[in-house]
């Protein structure tokens, strides 16, 4: 029989200093990376006067933000990846426009260079708070509950019944 402690969850521990600093740094970044995207095209730089749909491309950097907001470490990866994509832009377009536009590049670079910096600083740390409290972490299939019922089972695999391949030096060929 189980404790009744045993049955009650962990109590979550609060993030250090560091990983909401980092988390706020992200966040921040990539309200900062926003920002420019949609302000250079449409009225610091645009490629054509009177802004151009090329606005469009901060659309997809609003979909990490709900992520980040919730805590979600899965979206910290993804935009540590996805931030690549602008910071390509951002130097092809560094080496290639006049100056208005070759500035807000540089600009651009440097964003993306910070956002992916905090975010892995903050999946480190997280990490790390982790790993230092495994009993908080929660455990590979949440959703799915093991029981003494399921390490019971049978094995059905041909070794665990019994059967076993034949060696190849007695397989039977014909003569």
């Amino acid at each position: 029989m189980t404790s009744p402690s045993a049955s009650l969850p962990p109590v979550p521990v609060a993030p250090s200093a560091a990983v909401r600093a980092s988390r706020a740094a992200a966040v921040a970044l990539l309200l900062a990376l926003v920002a420019l995207c949609v302000a250079w095209e449409l009225w610091l730089a645009p490629v054509r006067p009177g802004g151009s749909w090329l606005a469009l491309k901060a659309l997809p950097l609003c979909i990490p933000l709900a992520g980040l907001l919730k805590h979600r470490m899965y979206t910290y990866r993804w935009l540590s990846l996805m931030v690549w994509l602008y910071f390509c832009e951002g130097v092809v377009r560094a080496t290639s426009d006049r100056v208005p536009s070759h500035y807000y590049a540089l600009a651009e670079v440097l964003l993306c260079l910070a956002l992916f910096v905090a975010c892995v600083i903050h999946i480190r740390l997280r990490q790390k708070a982790a790993a230092a409290h495994p009993s908080e972490a929660p455990p590979p299939f949440a959703d799915t509950e093991i029981t003494d019922d399921d390490a019971e089972e049978e094995d059905d695999s041909p070794a665990a019944q019994g059967h076993t391949a034949e060696p190849a030096s007695s397989a039977h060929t014909p003569h």
